[in-house]
């Protein structure tokens, strides 16, 4: 099998056929993770507004993948409590119902329980609410996690189990065998321009929002089947949401639920839902979706965030389904669906973070019957992933490398130098660049501080400041010039002020 796309759905693609023994390439024309998949929430969850919408199946589906991912991934996805606050007298009953629902279509996968809270119990988990008017809460709990270090882990067990996966390898065609069915692909090396061909028995399009162009290099008059739909964050400092609690506003103006969360001792608030004409690389968070954010965190938080409190602001594209009311993107599927075009070509979409792998044992099982492939059952569903540590909290600021970290730890005792952190203002060390160069696949200066550490997605000025200093170790781990260090700073910060919020 041939994988174009390497999100969470093509790479965990990728890991679910060469799990099973098939032979399996995976092509993807940046870094692992540059586009949605490293700019979700955060979250993996069942959806309690899916619930509200009707959306059942979706939601148990996606709940008993919530409770695969943390036995499969521990080192990175953890349990989080939520508190919807109360300020009417009928939210209390009528969210208490809803989230006991929630939480009892886990099943056995279930988290904590949920239960109604007094205003002083809401006070004591959320101190920095809003009191005006606050009648009490209701708790509940979900699961969180770091959605691109989860990839670069996914990739690596990929690798493990066969695979090859390749990075900055755009596909430029589509190859056809005499009855013009896909039978392959070509594509050219970013960083050297050498093209090739490969063939396979099986191509699997897997580009998300890229969906339909990837489609339509075999056949221009394809019809479109994703409805892309940006969902911007911004990120605040951890004072706006003191403890480990995080809030839920279940209806806001848009129709979409906000989260605050406490990720990477930060603030994390976001999402909305506004709908794009094209989808890009490196999607940009509009005014208005800045503005509604502030004004609706403004009205739950006793500490009133502004545009000068924000300290990054991302923004990701959703490939969604075409169905429903596409004037309201809030209310398209979250489901999502394979479609076989008359081409050959088998193409994934929608869908969730959560139900990766889910998505990926339906992409793989249609494509091994397609392409006549001896048939093998999926085993991902009790696989660790790469780093899985239960323990992994032990390793402090390097606890989201499970595994790995003792390796990282025993580079810095070889090298006190290692150990310096790259900025005051975050807790990253140049360990850590230099085990990404070597060990994760980068390739760049954003590649380290966008994915393999989350500094440009946590403080995008601090990470500016950061960027001479990777590109130096890069330089060295990759056998570069100075030309190219000058070059990749420059790249880096044009990138980087995307993420910063204009005044």
């Amino acid at each position: 099998m041939i994988v174009i796309g390497g999100g969470a759905t093509g790479v965990g693609a990728a890991l679910d056929a060469a799990a099973r023994g098939y032979k399996t390439l995976l092509l993807e024309q940046h870094d692992f993770g540059k586009g949605t998949s490293s700019r979700s929430t955060k979250l993996v969850h069942g959806g309690v507004r899916y619930l509200e919408q009707g959306q059942v199946s979706l939601v148990m589906e996606a709940l008993k993948e919530r409770g695969i991912l943390r036995q499969n991934a521990p080192h990175l996805v953890s349990e989080i409590p939520f508190v919807v606050p109360n300020y009417s007298w009928w939210e209390g009953p009528f969210y208490g119902i809803g989230l006991k629902l929630y939480q009892g279509l886990a099943g056995k996968y279930g988290f904590g329980p949920s239960e109604l809270l007094s205003k002083e119990e809401t006070l004591k988990r959320l101190p920095n609410i809003n009191t005006d008017g606050l009648r009490g809460g209701v708790i509940y709990y979900d699961g969180q996690f770091d959605d691109a270090r989860l990839l670069i882990d996914l990739v690596a067990t990929a690798v493990e189990q066969g695979a090859t996966l390749l990075n900055y390898v755009r596909v430029t065609g589509l190859t056809k065998d005499a009855d013009h069915m896909v039978d392959g692909v070509e594509a050219r090396d970013v960083e050297t321009g050498e093209e090739f061909t490969w063939h396979a028995k099986v191509v699997i399009n897997a580009t998300g929002p890229f969906t339909d162009s990837v489609r339509r290099l075999a056949d221009p008059n394809a019809e479109g089947m994703v409805y892309p739909s940006q969902g911007a964050h911004i990120v605040l400092d951890k004072s706006f949401l003191c403890g480990d609690h995080a809030i839920i506003v279940p209806r806001t103006s848009d129709g979409r639920v906000l989260f605050a969360i406490p990720w990477h001792e930060h603030t994390l608030v976001g999402t909305t839902d506004t709908p794009v004409e094209q989808a890009s690389l490196e999607p940009v968070p509009m005014e208005q979706e800045i503005d509604f954010m502030l004004n609706t965190a403004n009205q739950y938080l006793a500490k009133k965030p502004t545009k000068d409190d924000i300290l990054s602001t991302f923004a990701g594209i959703r490939p969604l389904l075409r169905s429903g009311d596409k004037k309201n993107s809030a209310s398209l599927s979250r489901d999502h669906s394979i479609q076989i075009d008359r081409t050959g070509l088998v193409n994934i979409a929608g869908g969730k973070w959560t139900t990766y792998r889910n998505m990926a044992e339906h992409c793989v099982d249609e494509a091994a019957t397609l392409a006549c492939l001896t048939e093998r059952p999926s085993v991902t569903k009790h696989l660790n992933i790469h780093g899985h540590d239960h323990k992994a909290e032990r390793f402090g600021s390097l606890a989201f490398y499970g595994s790995d970290a003792p390796l990282i730890q025993e580079m810095i005792r070889a090298d006190a130098r290692l150990g310096e952190v790259l900025h005051p203002a975050l807790p990253y060390c140049a360990a850590e660049v230099v085990w990404a160069a070597r060990e994760e696949m980068a390739r760049s200066v954003e590649d380290v501080l966008a994915r393999r550490i989350r500094a440009l997605f946590l403080n995008a000025r601090a990470a500016m400041q950061m960027a001479p200093h990777v590109a130096r170790i890069l330089a060295v781990e990759l056998g570069r010039d100075q030309r190219w260090q000058e070059d990749q700073i420059q790249q880096f910060q044009e990138v980087a002020r995307g993420y910063l919020v204009k005044k």
